[in-house]
C-alpha cells in the first residue's frame, strides 16, 4: 500500500535501505529548506486572542539543533571524498551553519541514492544560494557522469525593488543511478515544431478504430504537431500566488504542474514515486492522480494532518483505504502509550491530537494549567471566529471542563473542544459543558455545542468535532476531483 511515515527522514531512509539494500524506488523528488538560516515558519491566519497572536512554527530547520560533527565521522566511513569535501569547506571559513547544512543534507542524498533502483531517478529543488554546494555533493554520491540536468524554473511574483537583477527562479537538479534510467520525452509548442505521421483514428462502438472516408477507403495518415523536445529552462509554470485557489495556506507550495512535468518524465504507471521531505503533499497528490504508487514522510504532525486531509478532500474518505500511516498511534494503547512516555510525551501527543487528528494550531505559550494548548478558526460574516482546544492526557475531573470554560469566556472564544481519554470522562463534566448552550446556532441553521467534549477513542474512530463550516479554515481545502482511476497494488516497504 501507498504510505505516509510521520518522522526524521533520515531514520526513515536508514530502515527503508536495511530492508532494501537492493534499491526499490523508482523516482525521488525533495524540496528540502534551501538552507540552514531561512525562517519556516507557518504563518497562520491572524487569530486575535486576548494574549497571543497564534503561529505554528512547523518545520524549524532539524539541523540547527544536532552536532553536524558526529555525521561529518558518520560519512567519514562511508564516502571519504565527500568527507573530506565537507570537512575542507569548515576549514576555509565557509560558514558552519551552511557546512552543517550541507552535512545534513549529504547523509541523507546518501541513503536516498541506495534506495534507488537501477533504473531510477533523483530530482533535487534548491536555490542559487546552496545550488552549486549541493550540485558538488550529489557528484560526489552519484557521479558526475550520472548528472543529467541543471533545471532551471522560471517564474514571476512580486518583488521588491533592490540593487540586484530580481530573484525569479529555482534550480532543479536531475541525476540518475546508471546509465538505464526512465525517461520519457515530454515536447513543448516551439517556432519550429516537429510532426509526426499519426493515422487518423476514431471511436466507434466503444472501440479504436481506424476511420474511412466516404467512398469506404481508409482515411490517409496526417501529420500531427508534437512540438519539440522539451528543454531544461522552464518559464511556463507560474508561482503560485497568494490568492490562487490550488494554494493550501503552506508557504514553500510548489504548483502541481512541476511535479506533474516530472513524474511524467522519469516514471510510468505503477511505479513507485518518493518524496522525503513532503509538506502538504504536491508530489503526494499528483503520484496519486497519475496513477503512481507513492510513499511520502515528513518530520511534522501537521504536515502529515494536511496531507491526509488533502487527500481526503479530493477522493472522498475511501481513499483512506489505499494508504497507511506510520508513526502515528493507530489504537487507544499506542495513544496511552504517547500520552505517558517519557522525552516529551505530553507536548507530542498534544500535538498529534490538535495537528493531525484535529487540523488546528498548536498554542506556541503552552501552559500547565490555565490557559489552552491550541486552536482551530471559521468565519462568519465580517467576523474570524477561533475555537479554543484543550487536550488532557493524564487525570481530568469536572474541576478543568470548568476552567477551560472560564478560558474560553475570557477569550472570547466562540466554541471550546475538550479532548481526553473516554474513562476519565464524568457525568458532572457532561452536565457541565451541556450548561454552556450553543454557539450562534441561528446563524447556520444547525446547533453546536459551545463546550464539546471529544474522547481519544472517538477520534481514533473518525469521529469529528461539530464547528460551523467556512471557506476560510486555518487551511483552505483542496479541490475534489471528479474521479478516482487509479487502484494501486500492494507493495511491501514495512518500517
Amino acid at each position: 500500500m501507498n504510505k505516509l511515515y510521520f518522522g526524521d527522514c533520515l531514520n526513515i531512509l536508514e530502515k527503508l535501505h536495511k530492508d532494501h539494500p537492493e534499491g526499490f524506488i523508482d523516482l525521488i523528488y525533495i524540496d528540502p529548506p534551501f538552507n540552514s538560516k531561512r525562517n519556516y515558519n507557518i504563518l497562520f491566519e491572524s487569530a486575535e486572542l486576548k494574549d497571543t497572536k497564534a503561529q505554528k512554527e512547523a518545520f524549524a530547520d532539524t539541523w540547527s539543533n544536532i552536532s553536524y560533527k558526529d555525521t561529518l565521522e558518520q560519512l567519514k566511513s562511508i564516502n571519504l571524498n565527500l568527507y573530506n569535501f565537507l570537512e575542507n569547506l569548515d576549514k576555509i571559513g565557509i560558514s558552519g551553519g551552511a557546512v552543517s547544512y550541507l552535512t545534513t543534507m549529504a547523509i541523507r542524498i546518501w541513503y536516498i541514492h541506495k534506495v534507488l533502483k537501477d533504473t531510477g531517478s533523483f530530482y533535487l529543488h534548491c536555490d542559487p544560494t546552496m545550488s552549486h554546494y549541493l550540485k558538488i555533493v550529489c557528484d560526489l554520491i552519484f557521479g558526475r557522469k550520472n548528472f543529467r540536468n541543471e533545471i532551471i524554473w522560471h517564474y514571476r511574483r512580486w518583488s521588491n525593488v533592490a540593487k540586484v537583477f530580481q530573484r525569479m527562479h529555482d534550480i532543479i537538479l536531475f541525476y540518475s543511478k546508471t546509465d538505464d534510467y526512465i525517461f520519457n520525452v515530454l515536447y513543448q509548442s516551439y517556432s519550429h515544431p516537429e510532426w509526426i505521421e499519426d493515422t487518423v483514428r476514431g471511436v466507434v462502438n466503444g472501440n479504436l478504430v481506424r476511420l474511412k472516408d466516404e467512398k469506404g477507403d481508409y482515411i490517409k495518415r496526417e501529420k500531427k504537431n508534437i512540438g519539440v523536445p522539451m528543454h531544461d529552462v522552464w518559464e511556463d509554470i507560474n508561482f503560485i500566488g497568494p490568492t490562487a485557489k490550488e494554494r493550501l495556506g503552506y508557504p514553500t507550495q510548489k504548483p502541481e504542474t512541476l511535479l506533474e512535468r516530472i513524474i511524467k518524465a522519469s516514471s510510468n504507471e505503477s511505479d513507485l514515486v518518493t518524496d522525503f521531505f513532503c509538506g502538504c503533499g504536491t508530489t503526494i497528490a499528483v503520484a496519486e492522480r497519475l496513477k503512481r504508487k507513492w510513499l511520502g514522510v515528513d518530520i511534522s504532525h501537521l504536515a502529515i494532518g494536511l496531507i491526509e486531509r488533502r487527500l481526503i478532500n479530493s477522493y472522498g474518505r475511501e481513499i483512506k483505504e489505499t494508504y497507511k500511516i506510520d508513526g502515528f498511534p493507530k489504537d487507544i494503547a499506542s495513544a496511552q502509550k504517547l500520552a505517558r512516555g517519557t522525552e516529551g510525551g505530553r507536548l507530542k501527543f498534544q500535538d498529534w491530537i490538535i495537528e493531525a487528528m484535529l487540523g488546528g494550531v498548536h498554542n506556541p505559550k503552552r501552559t500547565a494549567d490555565g490557559g489552552w494548548d491550541g486552536h482551530l478558526t471559521f468565519e462568519i460574516p465580517d467576523k474570524k471566529e477561533v475555537v479554543l482546544i484543550e487536550v488532557k492526557s493524564g487525570n481530568v475531573n469536572v474541576k478543568n471542563i470548568r476552567e477551560f470554560i472560564q478560558v474560553v469566556n475570557k477569550q472570547n472564544a466562540a466554541m471550546g473542544i475538550f479532548v481526553c481519554f473516554e474513562e476519565q470522562v464524568t457525568k458532572p463534566m457532561l452536565l457541565e459543558a451541556k450548561e454552556q448552550r450553543y454557539y450562534n446556532s441561528e446563524i447556520f441553521g444547525n446547533k453546536y455545542d459551545k463546550i464539546q467534549i471529544i474522547t481519544v477513542d472517538d477520534l481514533l474512530k473518525e469521529e469529528t468535532i461539530k464547528i460551523p463550516y467556512s471557506l476560510k479554515q486555518t487551511f483552505k481545502i483542496a479541490k475534489k476531483q471528479t474521479s478516482r482511476e487509479n487502484k494501486n497494488s500492494e507493495i511491501d516497504f514495512e518500517v
